[in-house]
This record gives structure tokens, sequence and C-alpha cells, in this order.
């Protein structure tokens, strides 16, 4: 027999947990941010907004696996910038690399030597691929859809449910009675986002198969893993499959490894060697410094070749001006040979095993029947037997008064967690301490809302 969290209990603690809140953020509260019209809606970026809190705290430093606040509370992050910040904020080689590159320029739209470096390092830890520079993920997946399109000459990509791949409009799409719709929510939408993309349910080929036989698809992009609904791990050879799949009807497979990048040195792909026709990379690939990457393997490099010989002059749509710029290629590589090391990650593996044994450990102790899902250094607890098989079912595990009242609770008491589902990140500054005291609090806000 399993416990259950009554909403009495719950808006009880979440009451509790507000006050406690307000006055550990006395500066915060009174800070123009939160008590002028300087920013819509006081938040910089309207993703901050999903911080389920009465206003945001003001960040005064952020070292290594710490952040500290303008009121001197100092928390355990374990949401690392939602994973920008994955290997730690400032690690030093990065922030020294940008102090050197910042005394010859910031932007040239020319290469450096420095660019050829980055070239050689993405190839030495993601494999051979021909690399194009972005700003963002959502950049770089775009430009991936385009390339794709323009060579197949087919309109179509293939998503799945519960997919993330930024904001990018042709992902922006969920499954409705097996038909593919506009996400709810969305801003000014004006046009049908069906008529580009089509959605099928993850690890289902049958559903993938069908619709590639109804329809002219260009591509499958996809996370290996499904990492903002719930996390949802692909079946066994579900992706491997897959791959063959869309090479059976001469589409391409581009893997978004964006936040997958946590399963090990290399990334999920090369994990489980998988072969993708393209790859995208972003977020923490810089150390947090805004910079993706997006990479054709040689089949694919030769047929856009082909494809940019026969096209009219004129806008390409890919570009943006800052991508490619020095200080991008200064952080990447300071990241990419002094931070993202088999060691580092070797690092965050054992700590983040460690943190699925002990949230494990304390949901049987409370009898919840809750599961934990872990991708390397990526850890998620889910308010929901599991394990999950596709979007859907992820989209019906996610609780989110009662997550929000567990995310504050342990902000109350030390340890910040992403304010996106339950999601934690172990980096390799990460202390047995601080993960020792993240499964207390866990244990110590579920012993109050039971």
């Amino acid at each position: 027999m399993s416990n259950s969290i009554s909403n009495s209990n719950l808006n009880k603690f979440y009451s509790n947990e507000l006050i406690g809140f307000k006055k550990k953020h006395v500066n915060s509260a009174k800070s123009k941010l939160n008590n002028s019209n300087i920013f819509f809606n006081r938040h910089p970026m309207n993703w901050m907004a999903d911080w389920s809190l009465p206003f945001l705290p003001l960040i005064d430093q952020a070292l290594g696996s710490q952040i500290r606040d303008i009121d001197n509370n100092t928390f355990d992050d374990f949401c690392l910038g939602d994973t920008a910040s994955m290997f730690g904020h400032s690690p030093s080689a990065v922030s020294n690399a940008i102090i050197r590159q910042s005394k010859k320029g910031f932007a040239y739209m020319l290469p450096s030597k420095q660019a050829v470096n980055a070239g050689i390092n993405l190839t030495r830890v993601f494999g051979k691929y021909q690399w194009q520079i972005a700003n963002t993920a959502s950049d770089a997946n775009r430009f991936a859809i385009r390339v794709v399109r323009a060579v197949t000459r087919k309109s179509k990509i293939l998503v799945f449910n519960g997919c993330y791949h930024g904001a990018v409009d042709d992902t922006l799409v969920e499954l409705k009675r097996n038909k593919t719709v506009n996400a709810q929510g969305l801003t000014g939408q004006v046009y049908d986002l069906s008529k580009g993309t089509l959605v099928a349910e993850f690890n289902n080929l049958k559903q993938v198969e069908m619709l590639f036989k109804k329809h002219s698809i260009a591509a499958v992009l996809t996370e290996p893993v499904l990492t903002n609904c719930c996390m949802v791990l692909p079946e066994k050879k579900f992706l491997e499959k897959l791959i063959k799949l869309t090479h059976k009807y001469k589409a391409f497979f581009i893997l978004d490894e964006t936040h997958t990048i946590s399963s090990g040195y290399g990334g999920y792909g090369i994990q489980n060697n998988l072969k993708p026709d393209l790859i995208v990379i972003g977020k923490c690939i810089a150390s947090g410094i805004t910079t993706a990457v997006w990479g054709m393997n040689d089949r694919f490099s030769k047929l856009y070749q082909n494809y940019l010989k026969s096209k009219f002059d004129g806008r390409s749509g890919i570009g943006t001006t800052l991508s490619a710029n020095p200080i991008q290629f200064a952080a990447l590589n300071a990241t990419l040979t002094k931070v993202i090391t088999r060691l580092n990650y070797k690092k965050m593996e054992q700590g983040a095993k460690k943190l699925e044994m002990g949230l494990n450990k304390i949901i049987q102790k409370h009898e919840l029947n809750w599961h934990v899902v872990r991708v390397g250094a990526r850890v998620e607890f889910i308010c929901s037997p599991g394990p999950l098989k596709n979007g859907s079912e992820a989209l019906k595990a996610h609780k989110p008064k009662l997550e929000r009242a567990v995310h504050l609770g342990l902000m109350n008491r030390g340890s910040l967690i992403a304010p996106f589902h339950n999601m934690m990140l172990i980096s390799p500054v990460t202390y047995d301490k601080q993960i020792n005291k993240l499964v207390k609090n866990f244990d110590d806000v579920l012993q109050q809302l039971i």
C-alpha cells in the first residue's frame, strides 16, 4: 500500500514555505526588479516566471556548485542554469580564456586559429562531423531542419510527442487524438504547424512507419531521451531501429544532444554507438557562454554541397551575425579541453548514482508510488509510477502543484533544483555532502507533506 499527499497538507506546507521564503529574501523583495516596470512582468526573460515564487531572488555570485543571492542565502545548485552550467559555474579555465580573448576583440566575422582548434576539439569529443557554429540550440535545430528540407526537397519533419528542441516553431506541436496540432499555450501562432511537422509517440516504431508511408518526410528530429516532459527513456534498440527506419524511407536522422550531453563523454550518441546524419549540441558546450553547434556527417555534407551549387544567390536564412565569434571559440575550446573530460564525467556519474540511490531510498521509506530516472549526470524524480513510455504518459505523470511545493521546500533548505519538472544535475565540482544534504532535505519535505 502506498501513501498519498492530501490537498490540505499540500496547501498548508506551501503556504508555510512561502512565508519562510519571504523572510529569507527581504532585499530581493525590495529590489527595483521586483518593484518596478523595468522588465515586463518583473522577469528579464519569460521562462524565469516558471520559478513558482512570489518574486525572484537576485543572484550575487555563482561559483562551482553554489549560488549566493543578495540576501546572502547560499544554495547548493543542482539546477545549474538548466544545463547551461552543467560542468559548474565559472570554471577557471574558461574564465581565463575569455579574459585573454577580451583583449583581442569580441566579433570579427572572420575566423581565427581558435576556430580551427574548436573544429578539431569538437570532432575529438563528439565524432566526425563537419561543424557549424550557432548562438543557441534553437538556432542550430532551426538550421538543421532548413538544410534537410533543402537537400531532400521534402517539406515535413517528424518529431515526438513531448519533445523539446528549443524555440523552434516546427517543433512546438503535440499529439491530440492521433493528430498533429499546435501545442497549447503558444503565443501569437497564426499558422498551422502540422503543414510542416508530424508527431508520433516516442518508442512507437509502428506509428513512425505509418507516418512515413503516408507522408513525404525529410527528417526525424529527436532527443535520444525525452527530457522536458518527465524524463522518458528509449526502449531497447528503439533508437537504432528508428535510424534504420528513417534511412529506409530516404530521410535523415537529426539527434539533439542539448540535454543528453549529460549521458557521458561525447553525449548519448557516442555512449550508445548511434550514428546520426546531423547532430545538435547547445547550452553547456561553452560552459554557459551563448554557443551551440550543429554538425553534418560526410554523406549529408556532400549532398548539401551539391544543393548549394544549384541554389539561387540570396539570403539562405542561416547564420546570425554574432555566430562563430572569437569569445565563443575561446570558451568552447577551454570547455572542450579542460572541462569536458573523461575524469569529470566519471565524477559526475558517481555523484548522480549516489543521488539516484538516495532519492529512491527516501521514496521507498515514505511508501510513495513514485520513481527516479537517471541519464548520466541528469537525475529526475517523478511523482508517478514508472517507467514512462512516451510523451502522453509523461504529461499525465506531471504534478505541477505538488512539484512546486517540493521545489520551494528544497530551496528554503538550501538545495536548488530546476523549476522545470524535477530535474537535478551533478557537476564535477558537486560535493558528496551537497548530495547528502539534498537527499536529507527531500526526506524532510516529504515527511511534512505526508
